[in-house]
């Protein structure tokens, strides 16, 4: 296809007054705005998550975190509303702070602050802080608070963390401790209600319990034979009146034993002296055993005064000991009911007590653990307080920056100029599709298919020609001079240019 460049050449030239236009309009307003915007200096600092000076494995885990989390808290820390009004108004960071609301404040510091965190494998963990300000050392002052606030509030932090956990593990060292006093006092308590039946003593009383029924077995025994006696001698006094042999048998053991003392005396008299010491010491005894069983033989009286026959006497013996021998009885029985009931609860409190001992062991070790991590923490709370554990560190201090950062001034205007041209050729190109006249002869073939013979163009006069160029005159001065004197006033009566493109842009972001 064949272009005709001459006749779009003339169509542009034709036009060239549309294109001109709006290259003014948006070139004037692009070098306006380049020219008006205000200088913003950049400051930046840079802090690292430095690690411990303590040795790994000597340094107490209570106050560890992630090096990236340490930062992001640090981070929400230092965008709290309330550091972003002090900052402001300590340093008075906006020029027009009075008349701002405690909203657009935080806004603003929140807009003109930006924070970069990076932590790779094998690399250190750190954080740049920029902040954009109307000066250099305004800049700079902000970053330096912030700074000074973040490593305020991590020092904070890890001792109040620090102290948190030592009281808290402190707390817990005391409640368990009271729990081991009252478990203690509960073992004791029940140990002295139920002192007759422990199970550390229950082989001694299974021991005692096999010689008490062994004791037992024996009385029963002799108290058996007492009655028997007692039966033949009576059967043998109502046969022939006598108790000759059962009398000797019924002897009491004071009887018995006074005869043998009298058998030693006389054996011994052969070949001693009566005024040898043993003579004198068996004869002692003699005096004073005989003294027993002359009161236990010694008819008593009866109810009428009348003395007993021997054989009352002998009768009287034998229930007086088998009354002695019925009483130890009642009293072994006795002692084996109690031993008999304390070895059956001893199995009920052998398991009460391992309750209660396992519930000890338990406190025990709880309370071994507790005084363990609160000595932990403890150390911790020293290594906190001389700051020798993991914290944030200042690499590089923010500086006041001799030239601004923004804006570029320079592609803004270029870049202004390149779109007024762009924005121009687009237009005239728009006019051109648009219109659908008649203005060439193969328009007039290719619509009527006539052929013309020749073609005249249009031919203004004189003062369509000068009222054409006048228009063109007044709208280049109004584009060239009148549009950046109004974004001047704008900027300087209404509302500065960067503020109004800040609210341009958040609205248009809200839109998307």
């Amino acid at each position: 296809m064949n272009l005709d460049l001459s006749f779009y050449l003339a169509v542009f030239l034709r036009r060239i007054h549309y294109f001109i236009l709006v290259f003014a309009l948006v070139s004037a307003a692009a070098v306006a705005a380049a020219f008006l915007l205000p200088a913003v200096y950049t400051a930046q600092a840079t802090l690292i998550v430095e690690g411990s000076q303590i040795p790994g494995p000597l340094q107490p885990p209570s106050v560890q975190a992630q090096a990236m989390e340490k930062l992001q808290v640090a981070e929400s820390n230092l965008m709290r509303r309330v550091n972003l009004l002090d900052t402001a108004q300590k340093l008075n960071v906006f020029a027009d702070i009075k008349s701002m609301t405690p909203d657009q404040i935080v806004q603003a510091m929140a807009d003109n602050t930006n924070i970069d965190k990076s932590a790779a494998r094998g690399e250190a963990t750190m954080m740049t802080i920029y902040f954009d300000g109307e000066t250099g050392p305004k800049a700079a002052a902000v970053v330096n608070e912030y700074v000074t606030i973040l490593l305020s509030e991590d020092a904070q932090t890890r001792k109040s963390i620090a102290e948190d956990s030592v009281a808290f593990f402190g707390a817990d060292v005391n409640r368990l401790d009271a729990e081991l006093s009252a478990m203690s006092a509960k073992m004791l308590k029940f140990q002295e209600e139920n002192k007759d039946a422990l199970p550390n003593t229950l082989n001694y009383r299974l021991g005692q319990q096999q010689i008490l029924q062994s004791r037992l077995a024996t009385i029963e025994q002799d108290i058996s034979l007492l009655k028997d006696q007692k039966d033949r001698m009576i059967a043998l006094f109502e046969a022939t009146g006598q108790i000759t042999g059962i009398a000797a048998a019924a002897q009491t053991p004071e009887a018995q034993q006074l005869a043998q003392l009298r058998q030693t005396l006389n054996t011994s008299l052969a070949v001693l002296s009566p005024a040898n010491p043993k003579i004198k010491q068996l004869q002692a005894q003699i005096d004073q055993l005989d003294k027993v069983v002359q009161a236990q033989q010694v008819p008593t009286a009866g109810a009428t005064g009348a003395p007993m026959s021997p054989i009352d006497v002998q009768i009287a013996s034998m229930d007086a000991q088998t009354q002695g021998l019925e009483t130890q009885r009642q009293q072994l029985i006795e002692q084996l009911d109690a031993l008999k009931d304390s070895i059956d609860r001893t199995p009920a409190n052998q398991i009460a007590l391992d309750s209660m001992n396992r519930d000890y062991s338990n406190i025990q070790q709880q309370y071994n653990t507790a005084v363990a991590k609160q000595a932990a923490a403890s150390s911790s709370e020293q290594v906190e307080l001389l700051s020798k554990g993991e914290r944030l560190n200042v690499v590089e201090a923010a500086s006041a920056p001799d030239t601004p950062t923004k804006p570029n001034r320079l592609m803004i205007a270029g870049g202004g100029i390149a779109a007024g041209a762009g924005l121009g050729l687009a237009l005239v190109v728009l006019l051109e599709l648009l219109n659908r006249s008649v203005r060439r002869p193969k328009d007039l073939v290719r619509t009527f298919g006539i052929t013309p013979l020749a073609t005249i163009p249009y031919m203004r006069t004189p003062s369509e020609t000068m009222q054409r160029r006048s228009g063109f005159v007044a709208l280049l001065l109004v584009a060239v001079v009148g549009i950046p004197a109004a974004i001047y006033a704008v900027h300087i009566y209404v509302a500065p240019l960067d503020y109004i493109f800040g609210k341009l842009a958040e609205k248009i972001g809200a839109m998307l």
